[in-house]
């Protein structure tokens, strides 16, 4: 990676809606100081509205925020489309040389074939499972499809309920899952307005999805228990979640391999094992104070000695593949990651206008299953047509 000691007027300024982690960040002073000279004071927001209302409105004044966590999608590229951003195309450049980034990292950050901002972390979306439950079932983590379905079918037998998912934040979960394994072309076609949401791989994950509603593999969407509770007590045996959910069972008590493990759920289809991924952004602001020193901040942060130090403090992956996974369930699901195709998880690959009438519409759908879909992705196709018309 390039050198990163570049001057700096004092401590960067370092703004995120993670207060949360202010500690974390803060913590990695030490290892930016003794590899560039560099440091940052955080600042952190637990209100997301206000955090967002703050940033933008600092970019009206000459205090324009140095560095500052956002989201990817459509919100990343209003800043990248207003030019609020700094380029970091060169950072991309060296970091994939360097074999810093997985295959499908970069595409989060692609704006009009340049790269801006870099990122602040990562979650695959896999299967989490509690290993009693399995053991009572006689079943173990399945390989293909088919023995998945046997898995959830066996999980019946003996009175449990498979599977988790939930009418809110994550209400998307499972159409993601059906649709990228069972077309993963379909599902890339609608980022960009390719596919449409009433064709008809999507009527047939639509289908798929009705089908295990009717099964009984799913718990009560309406639930309000934390997933990590359900989990740990087995009132469901599996649960759909980014790796982010790892630090959620370990804060109930649940330890890696041995309470729980983890699996890749296997394609509808089969083939080539497909994988969702979602990143949040680390930003510097265009024409901010110490913009140089900022780059050179977020050059070394994705390099080895940042994220081993980070990922030892978060007990997290890093989405750097040379950073040793201490998780001993993760590192085992890791070891596959070259053979994985990497997708952009749905929420981050779905225009807003489309997201905000999608999302109710499938937490409609679990809480109410329905076997015919069509008048649902009519809806949502409208949308997208309004949308994408709008495009040009």
């Amino acid at each position: 990676m390039p050198d990163c000691k570049v001057g700096a007027d004092g401590a960067l300024q370092y703004y995120t809606d993670k207060a949360a982690w202010k500690p974390d960040l803060e913590s990695m002073n030490a290892t930016s100081q003794d590899n560039c000279g560099l440091s940052v004071a955080v600042t952190g927001y637990s209100d997301p509205t206000q955090y967002n209302a703050f940033i933008m409105q600092g970019f009206q004044t000459d205090q324009k925020p140095t560095l500052f966590t956002w989201h990817t999608g459509d919100q990343l590229k209003s800043l990248v489309d207003k030019g609020l951003v700094a380029e970091t195309t060169d950072i991309w450049k060296a970091a994939t040389t360097a074999g810093y980034v997985p295959d499908g990292l970069i595409d989060n950050y692609t704006y009009g074939g340049k790269q801006y901002c870099v990122p602040l972390n990562i979650a695959y979306w896999v299967m989490y499972y509690n290993k009693k439950s399995f053991a009572d079932a006689g079943v173990t983590p399945p390989k293909t499809w088919d023995e998945f379905t046997k898995v959830t079918a066996a999980l019946r037998a003996k009175g449990q309920t498979p599977l988790h998912q939930m009418n809110v934040i994550f209400s998307f979960a499972w159409f993601q899952a059906l649709l990228m394994g069972g077309d993963p072309a379909a599902y890339a076609g609608l980022e960009t307005g390719k596919t449409k949401y009433t064709d008809a791989p999507v009527q047939n994950a639509m289908k798929q999805w009705y089908q295990m509603e009717q099964n009984k593999d799913f718990i009560d969407a309406g639930v309000q228990t934390d997933p990590q509770t359900l989990l740990k007590t087995g009132k469901v045996a599996m649960a759909y979640f980014g790796t982010f959910f790892t630090g959620q069972l370990t804060s109930v008590g649940m330890k890696s391999d041995s309470d729980y493990g983890v699996f890749a759920l296997p394609n509808v289809a089969g083939g080539k094992q497909q994988m969702a991924l979602e990143t949040g952004p680390l930003c510097v602001g265009a024409g901010s104070a110490n913009e140089k020193a900022a780059l050179a901040y977020s050059s070394w942060w994705m390099g080895v000695p940042a994220q081993t130090a980070w990922s030892d403090k978060r007990g997290d992956i890093s989405f750097n593949p040379q950073v040793p996974v201490k998780d001993p369930a993760l590192a085992g699901l890791l070891k596959d990651l070259p053979q994985w195709q990497i997708h952009k998880r749905w929420l981050e690959a779905t225009p807003t206008p489309i997201y905000n009438v999608a999302d109710p519409a499938f937490g409609e759908f679990v809480s109410k299953p329905t076997a015919d879909s069509m008048p649902m992705l009519q809806k949502i196709q409208a949308a997208a047509d309004q949308y994408w018309n709008s495009q040009g």
